[in-house]
């Protein structure tokens, strides 16, 4: 049995669930754990209780000691190295003595778009609405008293990190969603935080942008050691002792590159859960700026493009969910995994166009489309063809279109090259139908690996496991290539060219009911 100090533990809070994962040294998983949790519309932000996330984690983490347990007979009671991820960016404000001063205001959210593109314009370099920065703007300029308190602004895995270590750290994947980073320095862009620093002093705020941000790491830097305070908020039961190594945090975007071997240049991945992200490892510079892509980085500080969408598959498991019921009507229940296999099994059957019918799948603004609000709104034409095959398809083409919007200005109009384009995420749990969807609506081969199940908390348990083998001295790309992936299976799927020209149709249907959405977003308050 493996040695409990050759362990290493991934925890990541995604959007809706948090799990933890324990992998043994060669990253095959030993034990894992998970709690459901929800986020909540208050005030007028789409937030989560730190409280609940504590509560979280500390669930999570009981019920991977339980499996651990309950596999090899005795109690977990060390790791040798830990790391935190969690959903990314957002606003998460302290002051001196680490009292919060705001909600958590999460990725979700679209209340930041005045600031946001104020500060793409002083800084020649996209701004996305859900970045730390645009908060930390927007609340400035809404005369936020709290602002002027500000000691320590972080996000939800910088947060969840420096309680188990006390580290005011980020993996410099996450914080490229704060702020802008050099890729040349791996740190903050001092060019920008001088051109900040002059906003803050014009609003009369004694502080400068470096001093409330969190230390910049690369992968496998020396973030901290689990303390005694941070094992009790860990682990109540006090079974698990201090000391483990911990990896800086990152988000999700970072774990998901290293959870698909995708932190090397001209390779890419695709996210697909709650929300949907693409992220594509860059070789050069994009020739301008734009709105709907966003330019952070890999855990090690590689340039990165992202396109990014807030709602992906919400609209899909709630209309699953509602077939769910009917066929418990009908006296035939059937457990979720059969529920959905079906569902994607039938949307692999529809027409290539979905036979007319029309899908949105918004549940908040989505800036890629344009959207400040978002509604779940189905549309068809009197004699489109509903059935249940093209209503599977175009609920699973609904998760792909502002994804497919984005990732055409990368392709097509920058002509960026890709090597592979890997899937992960609850898009890609049955097996074919997502991946081949996604093919034919990209244009581009997509691949997925058997490990692709396990996620961003295996991403991030990675991760902890390189921090505890740095001393080997191989790159993040080396170590990942020949000592977690050389012998990984998978498949992968070329676009299929009736999928291609489907996708197509329902885009131009798509598009052009846009307005019908906007109007639905003013009209439905």
């Amino acid at each position: 049995m493996t040695e409990q100090t050759s362990t290493a533990l991934g925890i990541e809070l995604g959007s809706t669930r948090i799990k933890a994962v324990l992998v043994d040294e060669t990253g095959a998983v030993l034990a894992s754990g998970a709690h459901d949790w929800e986020n909540r519309f208050e005030g007028g932000y789409w937030t989560y209780h730190l409280e609940d996330a504590q509560a979280g984690v500390r669930d999570a983490y009981a019920r991977l000691a339980a499996d651990y347990k309950a596999r090899y007979g005795e109690p977990l009671r060390q790791v040798g190295a830990l790391g935190v991820s969690a959903m990314m960016h957002g606003y998460l404000p302290f002051d001196k003595d680490g009292r919060q001063l705001a909600p958590f205001r999460t990725w979700r959210n679209t209340t930041t778009e005045t600031a946001a593109a104020e500060l793409t314009a002083l800084f020649g370099f996209n701004i996305p609405q859900r970045w730390s920065v645009a908060h930390l703007c927007q609340a400035m300029r809404n005369g936020e008293p709290h602002v002027a308190q500000i000691a320590h602004l972080t996000t939800l895995a910088g947060y969840v990190h420096r309680q188990l270590t006390g580290r005011a750290v980020l993996g410099v994947g996450e914080a490229s969603g704060m702020f802008p980073i050099d890729s040349a320095t791996g740190d903050w862009d001092e060019r920008m935080l001088a051109r900040f620093d002059r906003l803050l002093a014009e609003q009369g705020l004694p502080c400068r942008l470096r001093e409330i941000l969190p230390r910049v790491l690369s992968a496998g830097a020396d973030a901290g050691r689990l303390t005694e305070a941070g094992a009790a908020w860990l682990d109540p039961t006090g079974t698990l002792r201090p000391g483990a190594l911990a990896a800086p945090p990152e988000g999700d975007a970072g774990t998901g590159m290293v959870a698909t071997n995708s932190v090397a240049a001209r390779t890419g991945n695709v996210s697909a859960g709650t929300s949907v992200f693409a992220m594509v490892v860059l070789e050069k510079p994009l020739s301008r700026v734009y709105p709907e892509i966003d330019l952070v980085t890999t855990p090690t500080g590689r340039p990165v493009a992202m396109v990014h969408c807030n709602t992906c598959t919400s609209d899909l498991d709630a209309w699953v969910k509602l077939l769910g019921q009917m066929a418990e009507a009908a006296g035939a229940p059937l457990a979720k995994p059969a529920l959905y296999d079906l569902f994607y099994h039938k949307a692999l059957e529809g027409a290539p166009d979905c036979g007319g019918l029309v899908n949105f799948n918004c549940y908040s603004g989505e800036p890629v489309m344009g959207l400040a609000e978002g509604r779940p709104l189905f549309v068809r034409r009197p004699g489109a063809a509903l059935t249940l095959e093209n209503f599977a398809r175009a609920q699973l083409y609904s998760t792909m279109a502002a994804l497919k919007l984005g990732m055409d200005l990368l392709l097509e109009r920058e002509q960026v090259k890709l090597d592979r384009l890997l899937g992960h995420g609850g898009l890609f749990k049955t097996p074919v139908a997502g991946q081949k969807l996604l093919a034919g609506a990209l244009g581009v081969p997509v691949s997925v690996m058997e490990t692709a199940g396990e996620g961003g908390p295996w991403g991030m348990a990675l991760l902890a496991l390189y921090r505890l083998k740095q001393n080997e001295g191989q790159t993040l790309e080396s170590w990942l290539n020949e000592q977690i992936f050389s012998g990984a299976a998978g498949s992968t799927l070329a676009p299929d060219e009736a999928d291609r020209a489907g996708f197509a149709a329902f885009l131009r249907d798509y598009t052009a009911c846009l307005p019908v959405e906007k109007a639905a977003g003013d009209a439905l308050r």
